[in-house]
């Protein structure tokens, strides 16, 4: 779902949002301060409007939220299905209206802009009640944080593991998943002698796969970009960083076909390159082995999967949380009654028992995660112990260039073909990442 997103919001663009909006980024006005409480607000005779995205959380979650909030408040819920083709623009203009919705989702990269605009509530006063005692994942409630404020409350997370075929790793002598990185490349080792065909990637890791390449960064200790004074510097060119990126391209170049050096995920779909039968293993999200079982329905009882092992030899690599993020528009006028509603969806009850427990999303906090570990499938369950160690991208409107422009994309391809060196390849790309972070401050 992460794609789907990023594009929603690269489409526009932030100079775009701020036009439509007549506001100029930083100008938020939507700012409270001091702790308070959310309460239980009297609603009787009211109705809020709930702005949810379609795919996100199902009908039979949405009734059982809005059947709690209606016993609580007696007010009622108007919910409205948004479609991701023209979201942005859409979300935009109507922050920007006195009949704002009440409500909205929004993927967790998107929150700066919007917030950037003065479009959304500072929920900064009540965050503590509506973490509930719980430590949100980072990699939601980062972007969700700007100048030390919180734009949007976390509701559910997706991320990436390692999704491999069994039979053709049994075939090559390998019977159990890999527990370290070391014993990884091991066994790609044994995949690759297996099957010699050019074409045939022991592991598919395209050159522009800037989500996959990230975890190597992060793995190394490295940074995206840091901010400092209200200013931020991209650090894709530290030597943390560049450490990460080498040994990206060590893994990107020894078990990747050379083919797929200059290419993205999607053309072709990564999980028809697997279904096809021209690789063993790639790191995908989870909605993507659906996509194989529907493709090849013969590889249901084949499919593996694992969490990416560190480099280090300890734990697993920080993951990009794709997911999503509730706002409540500043021009909402039921902020009291939708305060109560994000209580709800964002409280550890209904996060277990609705959001994972009948959406099967992995939910808001790292609590949670170790609470319903149990009760996950196998082949679910190491994306949710990956979920646990994730880093948030820059909180900042600019990131919307980013994932716009497909920089990341050709930086990292310039990495995986030898085109520019990493520390080359990073310091350029840095350049416009420090500018594109600063555009809108």
């Amino acid at each position: 779902m992460t794609h789907t997103r990023s594009a929603a919001l690269g489409a526009l663009g932030l100079a775009a949002v701020l036009a439509l909006t007549g506001c100029s980024a930083g100008s938020n006005g939507a700012s409270d301060s001091g702790t308070k409480s959310i309460g239980t607000p009297d609603g009787t005779g009211k109705t809020i409007t709930v702005w949810m995205m379609n795919g996100d959380l199902s009908e039979k979650v949405l009734d059982a939220a809005e059947s709690q909030f209606t016993k609580a408040t007696g007010a009622k819920v108007k919910l409205q299905t948004q479609q991701w083709d023209g979201i942005t623009t859409k979300l935009t203009t109507a922050l920007a209206q006195s009949d704002a919705p009440d409500v909205v989702d929004l993927g967790n990269t998107q929150v700066p802009v919007y917030a950037a605009t003065g479009g959304l509530k500072d929920l900064t006063p009540y965050e503590s009640e509506l973490k509930g005692g719980q430590e949100w994942l980072s990699g939601l409630e980062g972007p969700a944080t700007v100048d030390d404020k919180l734009y949007g409350a976390p509701l559910f997370a997706g991320n990436r593991a390692v999704i491999y075929n069994k039979k053709v790793w049994s075939d090559a002598g390998v019977t159990a998943a890999p527990t370290t990185y070391e014993e990884l490349t091991a066994d790609l080792d044994k995949v690759k002698a297996a099957n010699t065909r050019s074409d045939f990637s022991a592991f598919y890791m395209p050159g522009q796969y800037w989500y996959g390449g990230l975890q190597w960064v992060w793995d190394a200790g490295g940074q995206i970009a840091t901010e400092k004074g209200g200013k931020w510097t991209g650090t894709l060119d530290s030597a943390k960083a560049v450490k990460g990126l080498d040994a990206w391209k060590e893994f990107q170049n020894a078990y990747s076909a050379s083919s797929t050096q200059d290419i993205n995920t999607d053309k072709p779909a990564q999980s028809d390159i697997f279904a096809q039968g021209n690789t063993s293993a790639f790191l995908g999200s989870a909605w993507e082995i659906g996509s194989i079982t529907t493709a090849k329905p013969a590889l249901k009882d084949q499919i593996g999967t694992f969490p990416m092992p560190s480099v280090s030899g300890s734990g697993t690599q920080p993951v990009f949380l794709g997911g999503s993020d509730l706002g409540i528009p500043a021009k909402s006028a039921n902020q009291d009654l939708a305060l109560y509603y994000l209580k709800i969806l964002t409280s550890k009850k209904f996060q277990q028992d609705q959001v994972f427990g009948v959406d099967g999303w992995e939910p808001n906090s790292t609590q949670l995660l170790t609470a319903v570990a149990g009760d996950v499938d196998a082949l679910h369950k190491p994306y949710f112990e990956a979920a646990s160690t994730s880093r948030p991208t820059p909180a900042t409107p600019g990131w919307s260039t980013i994932e716009g422009d497909a920089s990341f994309q050709s930086m990292f391809a310039d990495v995986a073909t030898g085109r520019k060196t990493a520390e080359e390849s990073a310091k350029d790309f840095s350049k416009h990442l420090t500018s594109a972070l600063n555009a809108s401050l």
